[in-house]
């Protein structure tokens, strides 16, 4: 024994230097007691002995993950600061030792699995366990080392710190941004994303993989093989739960499901998406939500969608086997492939929501962005069905009833107008940030058609016959077989359809749509026009036909004529009070120019416009001292909103609360306020959201900078 006869060496505690270990880390916002550090970075730990440690001492400390730790499984590090480096590539170095004290300084491999790790330290025939002995390891996009590293700092903070953000809904061509809070640090998500982890019963070195990790939680998010977290329901009737609309950030529903391990009712695609951006930044995966409008869901794959109307132009609900969603919303996250040929690194594609099984679980991604533009559909995970989504073609097929039976005619293909608009939030500030450039080249362009071609090769290139033939015995009217690549017919007429709306759209006044048509050859023309009016879900379900115009326009050479198609407010109430979904406005027209093969099918969607939510309270804020949030809501809608509820939440200022506010008459003001007390310095995001039985959307957000 070395120093004095009979004094064993022993560990009296250990400091974890949380403070200044999280600062360097940027994981000082996890609202938890123990160390959260990143793989591939040093960390500080001050231990203190019974007396001064010698050189002859034996001193090792042991970090442990999972249940069965071994040291060729890389899961169980004996670390001697005698040997600094060990085989696992984890190293450890005595920065200072004085007294009976020693500052130690541990640096995990950058590919370390990530998870929760167990200390402890042995010198000599001793081990001592320190209370809150869990130390938890994430991925770390600072480091060069890391598959997750991400050069730009503006880009970390966004991708990886920012705990608030925005998902953009609506539709092609009126966007609106909803406020969502991530919430990644609040109390409990660390732990959640730890139990997820544990539940998706990765082999331990699954989990050094952001590529596994993010297809694992990708099929975790929802619940359909798993009891994972979130029930879909796309039913219109959320009675047993909490409606999708009702939900303003991942953090209730993590933590619900962190307290009962059951799945939360209800998601549809946002929640899901922005719950699983929370999850993977988290981890520490950068990650952001990414909005498709217009987005194909080709059960086929065979990249192209059919769209049945009747002969007013009504959206069929029930041929549809395929449907275009006004938006679907799904991940990116950013990594390395190393897994792949060279050249598919950045931004992977993954989606949550429970659409299609893949590798018989419901999980997407992660899809290199590089392989959907290029087109690249063989390449691991899911990259066909992710292609379809934003590049199949829209058929239209116009459904009338002769001698009894079903006739289709093909009235036109529409080969741009799917996957349009790809969204997020822009790095650094609230504005919209369009990444279609990401996903696709140019409409048109050599590179575009080269990708779809390359793209066609791999997918099942069927014949076009609408789906509704294999369960009808008919004779194929018009069935084409599909080219390569589609281009847009040229008309002999240069037949134009516009759809506009002459006033805003609120719900409780009556819709003033139009539609105009427009020729521009030389001649005399007649064309038959129908146009309708429906009312529906974003995934494209028709909830009601409000009501439709037929009309024969007759036009001479370059001329237009518009044909006003206006919807009773009467016509559509009922239907905003008995669907628990926000609606849209679609709009159809269909036009044939009578002696020539000219025809033609625009459709566009509208979202209703709702009177604000004005949020007053100061412009700065000091930490740990009191201010009033005030929010005011003046009806200005033609309609009483009924059972009115407004949700409100600020992270590092105040917990989720809920106001009802009952019934709000036409003209009334409402006026809640709460006291906030912020708890975290920097800029602070309050969010609230008004919900009543016929209007769901109206959210707005503000932002406060809370001071020392």
């Amino acid at each position: 024994m070395s120093g004095n006869a009979g004094t064993d060496l022993k560990v009296t505690g250990i400091d974890f230097l949380k403070s200044q270990n999280s600062g360097l880390h940027h994981t000082d916002a996890y609202n938890i007691k123990n160390l959260v550090v990143r793989r591939g970075q040093a960390f500080q730990l001050r231990l203190s002995f019974s007396r001064e440690l010698k050189n002859a001492d034996k001193l090792v400390l042991h970090f442990s993950i999972g249940e069965k730790p071994m040291k060729v499984r890389g899961t169980l590090m004996s670390l001697n600061p005698r040997h600094e480096k060990d085989v696992s590539g984890w190293q450890i170095s005595i920065v200072k030792n004085s007294g009976k004290e020693c500052l130690l300084s541990v640096t995990s491999s950058p590919s370390a699995p990530v998870g929760k790790y167990t200390l402890n330290v042995k010198t000599g025939t001793n081990i001592y366990k320190p209370e809150n002995d869990a130390v938890y390891l994430l991925f770390n996009p600072w480091c060069e080392g890391d598959v997750v590293f991400l050069a730009n700092e503006a880009q970390r903070k966004e991708y990886v710190l920012n705990d608030t953000g925005c998902i953009y809904v609506g539709s092609a061509y009126s966007i609106h941004g909803r406020p969502w809070n991530f919430g990644q640090f609040e109390e409990l998500i660390l732990d959640t994303c730890m139990y997820l982890l544990d539940k998706s019963k990765p082999k331990l070195s699954n989990r050094k993989d952001p590529v596994f990790v993010s297809r694992a939680m990708s099929a975790l998010v929802n619940s359909n093989d798993d009891s994972g977290v979130l029930l879909g329901n796309w039913s219109g009737n959320y009675n047993s739960g909490t409606s999708p609309m009702d939900w303003i950030g991942s953090v209730a529903i993590l933590q619900q499901y962190y307290k009962t391990k059951k799945p939360v009712c209800y998601g549809q695609c946002w929640v899901f998406a922005g719950v699983l951006t929370t999850v993977m930044r988290c981890l520490g995966i950068p990650s952001r939500c990414v909005s498709n409008f217009n987005s194909a869901h080709d059960t086929e794959e065979n990249l192209s969608v059919d769209i049945y109307l009747n002969e007013f132009g009504e959206k069929l609900n029930r041929m549809s086997f395929d449907s275009i969603w006004n938006f679907h919303v799904w991940n990116d996250v950013w990594m390395k492939r190393t897994d792949l040929p060279e050249g598919f690194d950045g931004w992977q594609a993954i989606d949550s929501t429970p659409q299609e099984q893949s590798q018989g679980i419901f999980q997407c991604g992660p899809c290199p962005l590089k392989a959907i533009r290029e087109g690249d559909v063989y390449l691991p995970f899911d990259s066909k069905f992710v292609y379809a989504e934003v590049n199949a073609d829209k058929v239209y097929w116009v459904v009338k009833k002769v001698n009894g039976k079903d006739k289709y005619t093909r009235i036109s293909t529409e080969t741009r107008g799917i996957g349009i608009n790809i969204s997020t939030k822009a790095v650094g500030q609230d504005k919209r940030e369009d990444i279609t450039a990401q996903y696709k080249f140019p409409e048109g362009s050599k590179e575009e058609r080269r990708a779809m071609q390359k793209a066609s090769s791999f997918i099942h290139p069927l014949g076009m016959t609408p789906r509704a033939f294999f369960s009808s015995s008919g004779p194929m009217d018009e069935v084409a077989s599909k080219p390569q690549v589609l281009h847009e017919e040229v008309s002999k007429t240069g037949l134009q359809l516009e759809i506009t709306n002459k006033a805003a759209l609120y719900p409780g006044s009556p819709l003033e749509l139009a539609i105009m048509v427009k020729t521009s050859a030389p001649g005399s023309w007649t064309i038959n026009l129908a146009g309708s009016c429906q009312l529906q879900s974003y995934t494209g379900k028709v909830e009601a036909s409000l009501g439709y115009v037929k009309e024969t326009v007759k036009l001479e050479g370059k001329s237009e004529m518009q044909v006003p198609l206006k919807i009773a407010a009467d016509a559509y109430m009922k239907t905003l009070a008995s669907v628990e979904d926000e609606v849209l406005v679609h709009v159809t027209a269909v036009a044939e120019v009578q002696g020539t093969d000219d025809k033609l099918t625009k459709e566009t969607t509208m979202s209703f416009e709702y009177p604000p939510i004005t949020i007053q309270m100061p412009e700065t804020a000091k930490l740990n001292k009191e201010f009033t949030c005030a929010f005011i809501f003046k009806n200005k809608l033609n309609m009483p909103l009924d059972n009115c509820k407004l949700l409100v939440e600020g992270l590092g200022l105040f917990k989720m609360a809920t106001f009802d506010e009952g019934d709000v008459k036409p003209g009334r003001i409402i006026k809640s306020e709460i006291i906030c007390t912020p708890t975290r310095l920097g800029e602070k995001k309050i969010v609230a959201k008004l919900t009543s039985t016929k209007v769901k959307g109206i959210s707005a957000e503000k932002t406060i900078t809370i001071t020392a």
